[in-house]
């Protein structure tokens, strides 16, 4: 039987572990656990993989490989895809839809994200991020802390809008692009203007 709020990780790495606790932070989530090809046979908890991680959930756990994600899938309403590389990061994406799994948008509570502004499934939302009026983050893109989304701006599927970094107001940000950190993406994309579209 599917918990209503069981939410699956894919991927145990760093980013990982902090949208886990971005999850975690958010209280929704009853129990959350992890896929990921580092997975040995003996189940090894996250803490144990992990003991700089030692302080928090004792529900957060590695339970498998990525192949294992039809096998969990009954288990779980909810995933995300805490993977950096962008071409596994749509696969994986593409399997937990194939298998029933909602891509959960993960926001944390010192996150700024305006009313108007639109979030579509597996984006992340770390905090002090501010999303404002009007912007768009597209499917399973990461706006990362201190970054700011401003209004009207459309930030496109699979992007990674790094540390302090700015997309400007109506910008529209291509599929799959790394804004650096402290960078500022400009309307006038791909022109080269120096300081921007780094």
């Amino acid at each position: 039987m599917i918990s209503q709020n069981n939410l699956l990780i894919l991927g145990a790495g760093q980013y990982g572990v902090m949208a886990a606790e971005i999850a975690d932070a958010m209280g929704v989530f009853g129990r959350i656990a992890f896929l990921d090809d580092s997975y040995k046979a003996s189940t090894t908890s996250l803490q144990e993989s992990h003991p700089e991680r030692s302080e928090g959930s004792s529900q957060i756990s590695l339970i498998g490989t990525f192949a294992d994600l039809p096998k969990f899938a009954g288990e779980f309403r909810y995933g995300f895809v805490a993977i950096g590389n962008t071409a596994l990061r749509r696969k994986l994406t593409e399997q937990l839809q194939y298998n029933c799994i909602t891509s959960a948008i993960l926001v944390h509570p010192k996150a700024y994200v305006s009313p108007s502004a639109q979030l579509q499934k597996g984006c992340c939302i770390e905090p002090n991020a501010t999303v404002q009026s009007g912007a768009v983050v597209a499917t399973s893109s990461f706006i990362a802390s201190g970054a700011v989304v401003r209004h009207d701006a459309f930030v496109g599927e699979f992007c990674h809008v790094d540390c302090n970094a700015v997309v400007e107001s109506l910008a529209v940000v291509p599929t799959e692009t790394h804004i650096a950190c402290g960078s500022v993406f400009c309307k006038e994309q791909g022109i080269g203007v120096p300081g921007h579209n780094v």
